[in-house]
């Protein structure tokens, strides 16, 4: 076998792969209802107001909050993420909402993390709810947690009218990012 008919063996052994990957992910999601969606989400804040405490102030001067409580990335060459959240406006879950990226690149392996995104703003929250495939742009201050230590944001340097909070990262994989990432609303 030469050189190029193994090399196209491989690329469409790898791409059947990966689409088994993600397809198991998203199967996997599909049966994922919204009791359990609301019930994460609600552990997930208890455990965002944990690792980082100034986070309630911001949750409570939010004028919405997405709450994502599970996103499973996984890759290997070709990769993606997918989750289901929750959108929380006064504390009181509005809508559910999905979140989905693709890459391409020299990645392999998995890694499940959860992420926060609070408008500050009725502007941002507007339009995020009216634009379908909505991506996370300039406008947002994006932090990613361990353990402890402050987001350093105070009542002082809230200023943008989006912050994203990604923690309780797990796996193996280079990390979590929220770059390319498009949010759509779910109908439950």
């Amino acid at each position: 076998m030469n050189f190029l008919k193994r090399r196209k063996l491989l690329t469409g052994g790898l791409a059947l792969v990966s689409s088994g990957i993600m397809l198991g992910c998203n199967a996997k999601n599909a049966e994922y209802a919204g009791n359990d969606i609301l019930t994460e989400a609600e552990e997930s804040l208890e455990m965002l107001f944990e690792v980082a405490p100034d986070s309630r102030d911001i949750y409570n001067k939010s004028a919405g909050t997405l709450v994502m409580p599970r996103v499973t990335k996984a890759s290997f060459v070709f990769g993606g993420a997918y989750g289901e959240g929750v959108l929380k406006i006064g504390g009181a879950p509005v809508d559910f909402y999905s979140v989905a990226a693709a890459s391409f690149g020299y990645q392999l392996g998995a890694i499940q993390y959860r992420h926060v995104i609070f408008f500050m703003t009725e502007d941002a929250l507007r339009t995020f709810r009216l634009t379908d495939g909505w991506e996370i742009g300039a406008d947002a201050e994006v932090f990613f947690r361990k353990q402890g230590a402050s987001v350093g944001v105070t009542n002082n340097t809230l200023t943008k009218p989006i912050y994203a909070i990604v923690f309780g990262q797990r796996g193996v994989i280079a990390g979590a990012s929220l770059e390319g990432a498009k949010y759509s609303r779910l109908i439950r």
